[in-house]
Order: C-alpha cells, then structure tokens, then sequence
C-alpha cells in the first residue's frame, strides 16, 4: 500500500436549493433506508415511528445530510419496480420533512422518475446515483433539476475509476451539471477485499479532478469479510476505515453510525 498522506481537502462548496454547504470540515451523511432488505438489517425503517425516530436520530447525532434509499442495492437482493420505490420514498420523504423540514437531503436512486419527484415535490438537493452514470437519460433529468450529483464508479480498480471518472465528469460539466461528488464505489465492482481495499490505499489520486469525494464503507462486506465478522459487529472497522479516508482527503462520509462517524472527523480534523 501506498503511504499514508494527511490530505486537507479543499474548501469545496456545493448549493443545496440555494444554500452553500461547506464540505471543508469534513461532512456526515446518514444512512435512512426505507426498505425491508438493506444488507445491514438494522438500518431498515419501514413504519412512521421508525422513521421518525431514525431521521431526529441522525440530526441529533451531527450528520448535515441525509441519503434516503429505497431501493436495495445490496449484493443479491432484487430490484424493486419504480412504483413500488416511489410509493416507499414519498412515505418515508414525507416523514422526513415533517419531522426535519430544513434538513439537506440526497436520494439514492439511479431512475428519473424518483429523482423528479424527490426533488420537486419533497426538495431533495443531492441525487446519489449508485448505476455509475450509465444512463444518459437520467444524466440529462439531473442537469434539469439543477441539483448536486454523487456519480459513482462501479470499476475495479483506481486506474479504470481514474478513466470513468474523467469521462463521465466531462459529459456531466457539457450538460450543465455543476455539483459534482465523486464517490469511488467502495462494494461495487470490486473484489471484496483486494479490490476495495486497494482503491482505499490510492484515494488521494481522486483529488487530480478538484471536486470533493465521498466515502461510503459503512459495515460493508470489505470489512466484515476482512476481520471475520458480520454487518452488526463491522462498527469499528468502519470508524478505521473512515479515519484513512478522511487522512487521505475525504469531504463525505456515507454512513449508518452518525455519532462515530462525527467524532472521527472531530479527531482527523485535529491532525490536519
């Protein structure tokens, strides 16, 4: 592996429906999955309670943004039909913006029909399209919508992600697109350990684009898989791999635990 730099990212600015967030002190996403078959079965809310209590959860614990599935994109599982991620993502945004009306929220979807409808009818200002930017159909929807765009690299390894990355960004900038979030795609695409753990290792390299990255290694099989354990014990190989991301030049960090992941950046910000 490569040494390990202590990066400072840049004082990167993205406009969430007019207002500039600031990534620079480094930025918590919290996890809210309003599913029944996440990978990580603790983070499944389905009922009003649960998910209210789970969205006052996340702000309560410092995160400034919050990722709305509803759609599993965990190894294995079944793709549910647009319908059915509508209905789920309009009760679990409307619980949202009851209980959190001012809070930025991302959408993770890769269909354009969800992403109009998360934007327009529930002020959604970050789209978080885990398909890698295949799809120039739904590309073309989010330059319409004028909103932040987390485009994802589904390739194994940080050579191919380098190369994706550099196209991909190119045809977002000839759309209008003027947010863009880099996320390496830590899971996807990539051997489990090996591959993941390799594009971990040559992070900083991502910084050759000058847009801010994000890191989403929340429990995930990489880990898990590594230290012989399962999603629910995987905490503290995350807060480990959080850290290093965060050394390496991180802005984002995707994750089910907000309140460890919080004082990570708290110390890492130390350092730097």
């Amino acid at each position: 592996m490569s040494e390990l730099p202590i990066i400072k990212p840049k004082p990167y600015t993205i406009n969430c429906n007019g207002r500039l967030m600031d990534l620079n002190g480094s930025v918590v996403m919290g996890i809210l999955n309003v599913t029944p078959d996440s990978f990580f079965s603790e983070s499944r809310k389905q009922t009003d309670e649960e998910i209210a209590e789970r969205v006052n959860q996340i702000m309560r614990d410092g995160a400034q943004i919050i990722d709305v599935g509803a759609c599993s994109t965990r190894p294995g599982g079944d793709i549910v039909d647009e319908t059915e991620e509508l209905r789920r993502l309009s009760y679990g945004l409307s619980i949202l913006r009851r209980e959190q009306s001012e809070t930025i929220v991302s959408v993770d979807t890769f269909r354009c029909s969800v992403a109009r409808m998360a934007v327009e009818e529930y002020g959604a200002s970050i789209i978080n399209d885990v398909s890698g930017g295949e799809d120039p159909e739904f590309l073309c929807e989010v330059a319409r919508l004028g909103v932040a765009y987390i485009l994802m690299s589904q390739q194994p390894s940080m050579e191919k992600i380098l190369l994706d990355f550099a196209e991909k960004i190119q045809i977002l900038r000839n759309m209008g697109v003027k947010d863009v979030i880099l996320d390496p795609g830590f899971g996807f695409g990539k051997t489990i350990v090996k591959g993941n753990f390799e594009v971990l290792s040559k992070l900083e390299e991502l910084h050759v684009f000058d847009l801010p990255i994000l890191v989403g290694v929340s429990r995930k099989r990489m880990i898990f898989n590594l230290l012989d354990l399962n999603p629910s014990q995987a905490l503290n190989g995350t807060s480990v791999v959080n850290a290093i991301a965060l050394m390496k030049g991180a802005s984002i960090l995707r994750v089910h635990d907000v309140k460890e992941a919080v004082e990570t950046c708290k110390i890492v910000n130390e350092i730097k």
